[in-house]
């Protein structure tokens, strides 16, 4: 059965290397967080709705700012350059 009641938002991973010269590289990948009526996925991890406690957002500037999902295994941060709120009203709308 699809799910057609859903949210996405894009998020930026990045991971830190160093490489063969023993220079710092960064590499960014994009992903997308969704909420659905019963879990948020991420790339890594899906959560159950029971699982996450609240959703925040902290702005840096007017294009980007950090995510945070707070559920019972911590608080994850999502480093994300949209405007949250379509996100975070249909968390609230589901929880």
């Amino acid at each position: 059965m699809k799910d057609d009641h859903h949210a996405k938002i894009q998020y930026t991973l990045v991971e830190r290397k160093i490489d063969y010269h023993y220079q710092l590289q960064k590499i960014a990948t994009k992903h997308e967080l969704v909420v659905t009526k019963d879990e948020v996925i991420t790339a890594t991890t899906a959560f159950g709705l029971h699982q996450v406690l609240d959703v925040s957002y902290k702005p840096f500037s007017s294009e980007a700012g950090i995510l945070y999902l707070h559920t019972n295994q911590g608080v994850f941060p999502f480093h994300i350059h949209s405007n949250p709120s379509t996100f975070i009203e249909t968390f609230l709308l589901f929880k």
